[in-house]
């Protein structure tokens, strides 16, 4: 399990992980809460399905939401960035996307997701995916990548300290 993976990574690394979804809807927290002692290394979560709460719990600026949309890389990074503060984590990832069956554009497919991660040290990356699953499925892969994300930063940070 990917969840029992990061969890023993984060309490190596001893670092505060936080996380904002948006079209996973608390399904990286469930994992992530799934794990016995999760409490020791996971502060919590947002979940900011709607505008408003990323722009005023998250502190997404409205202009991103306004031009590009929150189906974006800037919105992950805002949303991992307003978490992370939020939360006073070390580390936060962020999900945003468009799970289907609707709410597609022809600019934004369904199964369109970008996963944000960032830490308090000036590290942000943003990874795109274009699922072709449907609403569970989407989601699931979403949340599975986040954790993945996760990973691999920590596998890097272990391996530099």
């Amino acid at each position: 399990m990917l969840e029992k993976t990061v969890g023993e990574k984060l309490i190596k690394t001893g670092l505060k992980l936080a996380s904002a979804e948006s079209c996973t809807g608390g399904l990286v927290g469930h994992r992530l809460t799934n794990i016995a002692g999760s409490s020791v290394y996971y502060l919590g979560g947002v979940i900011s399905y709607d505008n408003s709460v990323k722009q005023n719990v998250l502190q997404v600026p409205a202009e991103i939401l306004n031009t590009v949309g929150a189906v974006s890389e800037q919105c992950a990074l805002a949303m991992a960035h307003g978490v992370r503060k939020l939360l006073g984590a070390d580390l936060a990832i962020s999900t945003t996307g468009i799970a289907g069956p609707g709410g597609a554009t022809p600019d934004k497919p369904v199964g369109l997701v970008f996963i944000g991660l960032v830490d308090g040290l000036g590290y942000e990356k943003c990874e795109c995916f274009i699922w072709s699953g449907d609403r569970e499925t989407n989601k699931a892969l979403s949340a599975e990548a986040a954790l993945k994300m996760v990973e691999d930063y920590l596998a890097l940070k272990l391996v530099a300290d």
